[in-house]
């Protein structure tokens, strides 16, 4: 199974943290790996083999201290605490303090980020696709998690769809300049196509981290777009799997 470590300088040695990637399960096409091969698709929502699914769930179970905590994302802003998490409640984002309790997010293009406290006290994951980063899924974690105890946070932005591919409407940039003018920076025009926007979901998030004081932000890097050998792409490819990213106190 293939999964990313992340590269999380300052990360306390009692949190564990990984993404997985599409490949090293047993799916079959189109929540397949992309080249033909098993595919380690974690959801259980978008049409694929429920044996297949909780086989994969297995196989990455098999990683973790403990079951994840599922949740039923549906884009709000709605912050649980992984240890007392059952039959997958509707939520967004998750907190934990007790050791072992993980914290995860299903994503296929949306931003999954992973929050820890610098001292190794609370660990946090949260689904950013842009309606939640834009009414406050980000605030509404780092809130709950200093509520919890943290004092400095830092993040780290797991795969998501990239500053080049994501092509939304003026009601997009629209909703995030009314939260902050200062967000413009992140939308670039489509040359040719009249209210249509380039917008970089990372620079979204990092700035508002920033403006709750979350200034050390890691990852960032990946398109789950054009890396199809790697990630699954709603957008892409619209029938597809999900992907897990998972934080937890050891």
């Amino acid at each position: 199974m293939d999964v990313i470590v992340p590269n999380w300088p300052g990360m306390p040695p009692n949190v564990g943290a990984l993404s997985t990637t599409r490949r090293g399960g047993i799916s079959t096409a189109p929540w397949d790996d992309g080249t033909g091969g098993g595919g380690l698709n974690l959801g259980a929502h978008v049409g694929d083999r429920i044996d297949h699914v909780l086989h994969n769930r297995a196989l990455l179970r098999s990683m973790l201290p403990s079951e994840p905590a599922w949740l039923s994302q549906i884009h709000g802003t709605h912050v649980v605490d992984a240890a007392g998490v059952d039959l997958a409640p509707e939520a967004d984002a998750s907190i934990a303090v007790k050791r072992g309790a993980v914290c995860a997010i299903l994503t296929a293009d949306c931003l999954p980020v992973l929050l820890c406290d610098t001292k190794g006290i609370v660990v946090g994951a949260a689904h950013a696709g842009w309606r939640g980063l834009a009414h406050g899924i980000l605030e509404q974690t780092v809130a709950a998690m200093r509520q919890a105890g943290a004092e400095s946070i830092s993040a780290w932005l797991g795969p998501a769809i990239g500053p080049e591919r994501f092509e939304v409407g003026a009601e997009v940039r629209d909703t995030f300049l009314g939260h902050d003018r200062a967000a413009c920076v992140a939308f670039r025009p489509v040359a040719g196509l009249p209210d249509k926007y380039l917008a970089d979901i990372y620079a979204l998030a990092r700035a508002r981290l920033a403006a709750v004081g979350v200034r050390q932000c890691f990852g960032g890097e990946f398109c789950t777009v054009s890396d199809p050998a790697s990630f699954y792409s709603y957008r892409r490819d619209r029938i597809t799997g999900r992907m897990a990213s998972l934080i937890w106190l050891k």
